[in-house]
This record gives structure tokens, C-alpha cells and sequence, in this order.
């Protein structure tokens, strides 16, 4: 009997503690680490030092290199080829002590062994024209890239130097301490491209005219400093023709010899006018200087004309000095027609510039100037105003490029001189979006190297801004909301978060472009408003302008200037590829019924003691309750309820009960989010008199249930529908699940996201 109890004594001790031990196994299941969408983003982001603050501000270690360069130049205009010399002088300003340099050599990607074409996935295409069969598998590549003649140091001894395809490092003979400086001497020269043939995503080179002529869009023409900061060391990553440029500011002398015909535009100040143009034209910049409403033409149609039936074998030199800006670029034509205005930013006086030939006339010479000031005025309200000079537009076909107070963009008049809407807002868009680049990266001087959307996006959320306010009825391709839905909706295995470098994203336009200024426009729209975010965001500019910021430089600035938790989007619109698709899951209308007169509730306070009488319970049931009677399932009314009429009387005064509500409608909402991305949720509901209102409900409310959460509505009018986001202020990628009831999704919303 004994050896019984003990047996069954040990299968219950043992079955006690199977059972422990599977409590244990669930309770380890159950662990799981912080899923939470608003939890702060201290592993995503890097730690804030003494270089950069936690507010995203410049910290008080904040240091920069800069590199001066004095640069001459001489174009061969019959074969094509520019040669050029330079002085560098390089200030180490860096705490670390520089054993060696890194230089770019953009222009190596045109030549013949270049690894660029290599990088490529290729296909056999069954059918291609003869144009294309011959540039591919006939041709003989294109003699490009630089040839350097020489590296010599102050001294002129030859320095040690190897080449890596776009980069080369300069070995030096000791190493360049902290608040030392060096210079140097570089003498190169190469051929220049034919950009529309070019087969490396040409930026720069020149246009064939039919005539013989040629236009020269000159960029990456030179032997230049790479960055060195705290956050990369030498941002020395090779150039593959798509993302761009990580550069030094400095100041540049650069002298250009060309044919003596040409007319020339370039970054910086015009140091020899009356020089290179005639006293005609020089009086005529002077007026220009001082007329604010309309474009004065300084190189006239005629006169571009005259000079482009000629080859002059003279020579002249046009000289430029530029201070405090991270690159340089020129474009020069004997084609070239010039016009030029004044525009006032607040202290400033700078000109607005278009060089173009009489192929872009007449919509040149209408709309690219005043495109050009209207672009100027427009990005300085919303981040500081403009520093530079001038800013000028080229028009140079098939190309939308940026440099310092320069930009080539494409849009022409076809053959028989008509413009189309495409083409002219095209041209509009262009023009904007290049001349703005000058803000973002040219001032605000981010490594688009690395991070892309730090110029592209940010520059293409004022592009938006821009545009509209050129004409309200401008075709925007890009900044609302509804437009970046199809990339959204798209196939998750060709989408990269934002967070992304821009070499390998498939669809650069939209991820790069589109949607960090989609995701701008909501911030500013409907998560921040105008107030907070325009001045978090011209917070952000001040704090780098002429400085080298980082991602988190501007998610920490934007948090920082407007008291707006915004890590939640951050981590949802630029570091994943998560979608919005919020929608509404269920409602459920309630009706009030009394309960007994005599039965009250009573307050309760935070520590469990009762405080007073609350008055008579009242009761709310679902349409569907059984409980609920026929006689009180109806319309409320306030002073259909005795005893709540009766407590009402006693709490509040004549004048207090005017001024209270007097729901007859309410109703349960069940909000469902399939989507991953969280976002506000924004309600239109519906009134059978016609009219309607909006609820909005921040995106905090998903804080403790990612899936669904649940709204009372409480109306004095009945709603016949309900609409989430009826606007398309969020970027829902599924409307289907947008309105209630849910055979009534072919509404306005539907309707608004077809145009």
C-alpha cells in the first residue's frame, strides 16, 4: 500500500512538472523582442558624438576639409578634346593626420576599358535596328577617359600616384596633420563624348548640331578632391554613372580658352566682360542688372546666329572665380543666345541666366528665365535665401543635370516650331528641378554617393512645391500622395526602402525621386502641417548649409524643431518597403436605452475610493441586441431619457446644458490596417443631409494594436457613409476597403485616384 501512495505520489510530482516544464515552453514562446512600429530608432540610426549632435545639429567637433583650385583650360572645338591643368591646394582640417589623397576621375567611365558597361545583366533581343546593332556589336569604343600627364608637387617632383578606375590615390611623402595644407599640380587632357551616343549615362560632353555646330556641356572635366569626414573616412567609392557626387568646398580660379565666336556660361563670376563681349552687349547686361520683371536678351538671335555660320580660328579666354562652392561647370557654343534678369531675395541681388540656341526659341526665350527667378524666390522662402551669384539654364537636349549656379535641361519646339503641353511642362519641370538643385546638394551638401535621396528627394518635394506655385494647374508627376501608389502596390521583390544606395535600387526614379518626396509631402500635409514642418525643415537647411549632413542629421533636426515623434515614419516610409492600406473592418450602430431610475454608478477615484454619484446608469446596445425592445431602438434624444434629463438638470445650469451636445447617432468603428505602414487615420463621414466631416486620428492611435483599432462616433445627424482617407492624402494602396457600407466604393475617392 505504501509502495502505491509512493508511485502515484511520484507520477503526480512527475506529471506536476511535465506541466511546469510545457508552462515554461509557452512562456518561452511567448518572448519575443521590441515589435513595437513607435519604438525609437537608437539601433537604426548612428550615436550622436561630438562631430554630430543628438538634435541633429552640427556638434561643437564639427570639422570639414576644403580644397582651392586654380584651373586652366583650352578647347579644341575641331577635334573635341579638352586639355586642362590645375593647382590644388588642400587643407587638412580633420583630426586625423592623411598619409595619402583620393582624387575622382569621373570622366574614366567613358573609357574603352571601363568597368561600367560591365556591371550590367544582358539579353538577347530577337528584333533591334540597325543603329543599335551597329553602337553594339560593330563599333569600336569611344577613346575616352582621362590621360594624365602629370601629378608634381609645390617643388615640381613627380608624386607617387595609382589610378583605380574613377579614383586615384596620391601617396604622400609624410603625412598631412591636422591644420596642415598641401598643393599640388595635375596636368590631364582627354576626348569629349558625344553624350546622346554616349552608352555610361553621359552628364556632360557635347551636342551635334546638322550644321557642323556644337554645344559643350562641360562637367567632371577635371581631377577632383574626393570627401574626408567623420563618418566615412575618404568617401572614395567608385563612380558607375548613376548615383552622384560626395565633394569639397573651396573656392575655384579657372580660366577657359575657346574659339573666339563662342558665347559662355559657367559657375562663379565673369571676371573680364568686356573682353568677351561686345559693348552692345556688355550695356545691355548692365541693364539686365537692374530689371526685375522681364528677361533682357543680351546675345541676340541675329547675333547667334552670324557667329554659328562661321569657325573663327581666333582665340579667346573667358575667367571665372567662384567662391565657396564644391564643383564647377561651363557650357559654351558659338549657337548660344543669352538673356538674363535680376532677381531680389532679400539682400541679394542674384541674376537669372538662360544660354540657349535659336533651335529652343521661341519657348526659351518666354519661359526658361522666368522659370529660373521663380525657382530662386521659391526655394529661398522655404529654406534660406539664395547665396550665390547667379543661376543659369542651358539648354542642351536629352539631358537634366547640376552643378553650382549652372544646369543643363532638356525641351525643345519640334521640327515645324510648335510646343506641346508635354514639352513645355516638361522643360517647366526640368528647369526647376536643376536650378533647385543648387539648395540640395550644391549648399545643403549631402554624399549623394552614398545617399541619393538626400538631394533627389528632398530637391523634388520643392520641385512639387514649386511648380504649383508657377501654376496651380501645373501636371505634377511626382510629390502628391496618389502618385506614388502604383510603385507602391508594386512587386516586393523589385522594391528597396529608400535607406538604400542607388546603385542597386531597380526603379531609381520612383525610390530615390518620388517617394522620400511623397513621404515630405505627407509629413507637411497631414502628419506635422505647414507650420511645424516648414520650419523644421528650414531648420535643417540653416544647420548644413554649406555643410556635409547625414540621413540621421536630417531625421534628428526635423524631430528636433517641432516637438513631432516621427521615428514610427522614418522607420516605416525610408528604412523598410512597407505599404499603407488602412481601411474600415466592421461598424456597428448603437442605440440608448435606460436603465432602472434607481440604479446609479458611482466615481471611482485612482486609488479605489468612491467620490460620488454619477447619476443613473445608460445603456448602449448594438442594432442587433436581443435585449434591446423595439419601442427604444429609435433616434436618441436626450429629454427622451427621464433620468438622465433629470441628472443633467442637477449637474448643469441653464446656460451650461445650451452649450452641451445632443448626440442621437452613435456608432462603433472598427478600423482594419492589412498594410504595414502606419499612417494617421483620416474619416469623412457622410450625413444623409448631404453634408459631411472630418475626423482625423493621429497615427499614434495603432500604438497598442498594429491590426485594428476601434472609434465611437457620436452624431446629432445620421451617417449614411463613412470614407477613409477620402482625400488620398496617404498614399493607401487598396481603396477597395475605404467606405462603408462596402458596396459603395465606386465614390469620389475611387474616382480621385483613377485622374
Amino acid at each position: 500500500m505504501k509502495k502505491s501512495i509512493a508511485l502515484v505520489f511520484m507520477l503526480l510530482t512527475l506529471i506536476a512538472g511535465a506541466q511546469e516544464t510545457k508552462k515554461e515552453e509557452v512562456k518561452r514562446e511567448a518572448g519575443h523582442y521590441d515589435k513595437n512600429k513607435f519604438s525609437q530608432m537608437y539601433s537604426e540610426m548612428a550615436t550622436p558624438n561630438m562631430y554630430r549632435s543628438a538634435s541633429g545639429a552640427p556638434g561643437p567637433a564639427y570639422y570639414q576639409q576644403k580644397a582651392d583650385y586654380k584651373i586652366n583650360l583650352e578647347l579644341d572645338d575641331k577635334l573635341a578634346r579638352l586639355y586642362g591643368s590645375e593647382t590644388i591646394t588642400y587643407y587638412n582640417n580633420a583630426p586625423d593626420a592623411l598619409d595619402y589623397l583620393w582624387v575622382q576621375l569621373d570622366q574614366n567611365i567613358e573609357k574603352p576599358d571601363s568597368q561600367t558597361p560591365l556591371i550590367d545583366n544582358q539579353s538577347i533581343f530577337p528584333n533591334t535596328s540597325s543603329a543599335s546593332f551597329a553602337s553594339k556589336y560593330m563599333e569600336k569604343p569611344f577613346e575616352g577617359g582621362f590621360n594624365i600627364d602629370y601629378v608634381k608637387d609645390a617643388k615640381g617632383n613627380d608624386m607617387k600616384h595609382i589610378i583605380n578606375q574613377t579614383m586615384m590615390r596620391i601617396d604622400l611623402p609624410k603625412a598631412l596633420k591636422k591644420g596642415e595644407k598641401i598643393t599640388f599640380f595635375i596636368k590631364w587632357w582627354y576626348n569629349i563624348v558625344n553624350y546622346q551616343g554616349s552608352a555610361n549615362n553621359g552628364r556632360s560632353g557635347f551636342e551635334q548640331f546638322p550644321d557642323g555646330n556644337r554645344l559643350y556641356v562641360m562637367a567632371q572635366f577635371y581631377p577632383r578632391m574626393c570627401v574626408y569626414s567623420d563618418v566615412e573616412g575618404w568617401q572614395n567609392m567608385q563612380f558607375w554613372g548613376r548615383s552622384e557626387f560626395a565633394l569639397t568646398f573651396g573656392d575655384y580660379e579657372v580660366n577657359i580658352t575657346v574659339p573666339a565666336d563662342h558665347i559662355m556660361e559657367g559657375t562663379g563670376v565673369l571676371q573680364n566682360r568686356t573682353e568677351v563681349f561686345t559693348a552692345e552687349q556688355v550695356k545691355r547686361w548692365e541693364l539686365a542688372e537692374n530689371t526685375y520683371d522681364k528677361p533682357v536678351v543680351i546675345v541676340t538671335q541675329q547675333e547667334a546666329e552670324a557667329s554659328e555660320k562661321g569657325f573663327a580660328t581666333a582665340k579667346k579666354t573667358w575667367k571665372f572665380k567662384a567662391e565657396n562652392v564644391r564643383d564647377f561647370g561651363f557650357s559654351t557654343s558659338r549657337k548660344f543666345i543669352l538673356d538674363a534678369m535680376a532677381v531680389k531675395i532679400g539682400n541679394n541681388k542674384p541674376m537669372a541666366i538662360s544660354i540657349y540656341p535659336k533651335e529652343a526659341n521661341p519657348l526659351w526665350g518666354d519661359l526658361s528665365t522666368k522659370a529660373v527667378a521663380h525657382t530662386l524666390k521659391t526655394y529661398s522662402k522655404y529654406t534660406f535665401d539664395y547665396p550665390y551669384p547667379k543661376a543659369v539654364s542651358v539648354s542642351a537636349e536629352d539631358q537634366g543635370m547640376e552643378y553650382p549656379m549652372i544646369c543643363w535641361n532638356f525641351g525643345r519646339p519640334d521640327e515645324n516650331g510648335k510646343v506641346s503641353d508635354r514639352v513645355k511642362y516638361g522643360m517647366l519641370g526640368v528647369i526647376i528641378h536643376e536650378v533647385g538643385h543648387n539648395f540640395f546638394p550644391m549648399i545643403v551638401n549631402s554624399d549623394e554617393r552614398q545617399w541619393t535621396w538626400m538631394d533627389e528627394g528632398l530637391n523634388t518635394f520643392l520641385e512639387y512645391l514649386t511648380e504649383v506655385e508657377f501654376d496651380p494647374n501645373f501636371p505634377t508627376d511626382r510629390g502628391p500622395a496618389k502618385k506614388i501608389v502604383p510603385y507602391m502596390k508594386g512587386n516586393q521583390q523589385y522594391l528597396e526602402p529608400i535607406m538604400s544606395h542607388g546603385d542597386v535600387v531597380y526603379n531609381f526614379g520612383a525610390n530615390a525621386y518620388g517617394k522620400p518626396a511623397t513621404g515630405l509631402n505627407i509629413l507637411r500635409e497631414t502628419i506635422m502641417g505647414h507650420e511645424l514642418f516648414d520650419h523644421a525643415f528650414k531648420t535643417y537647411a540653416n544647420r548644413w548649409k554649406f555643410k556635409h549632413p547625414t540621413p540621421e542629421d536630417f531625421f534628428r533636426t526635423m524631430e528636433d524643431a517641432s516637438a513631432v515623434d516621427l521615428d514610427w515614419f522614418w522607420k516605416g516610409w525610408f528604412y523598410s518597403t512597407d505599404f499603407v492600406d488602412i481601411g474600415v473592418k466592421n461598424v456597428t450602430q448603437y442605440f440608448v436605452s435606460e436603465g432602472n431610475a434607481k440604479e446609479t454608478s458611482q466615481s471611482v477615484n485612482r486609488r479605489g475610493r468612491r467620490t460620488g454619484d454619477n447619476g443613473p446608469i445608460i445603456y448602449l446596445y448594438p442594432e442587433n441586441a436581443t435585449e434591446l425592445k423595439a419601442e427604444r431602438k429609435k433616434a436618441f434624444d436626450s429629454n427622451e431619457i427621464q433620468p438622465l434629463a433629470e441628472f443633467l438638470n442637477k449637474k448643469y445650469n441653464a446656460e451650461e446644458r445650451a452649450a452641451l451636445k445632443n448626440p442621437k447617432f452613435f456608432y462603433e468603428v472598427e478600423f482594419e490596417k492589412p498594410g504595414g505602414m502606419i499612417m494617421p487615420i483620416i474619416t469623412e463621414l457622410q450625413f444623409e443631409d448631404g453634408t459631411s466631416e472630418i475626423q482625423k486620428f493621429p497615427a499614434q492611435i495603432w500604438r497598442r494594436n498594429n491590426d485594428t483599432v476601434k472609434r465611437i462616433f457620436a452624431t446629432e445627424k445620421k451617417v449614411l457613409k463613412i470614407v477613409v482617407d477620402p482625400k488620398l492624402e496617404t498614399a493607401d494602396i487598396d481603396t477597395s476597403n475605404n467606405a462603408w457600407p462596402k458596396q459603395d466604393t465606386t465614390s469620389k475617392f475611387d474616382q480621385m485616384e483613377k485622374k
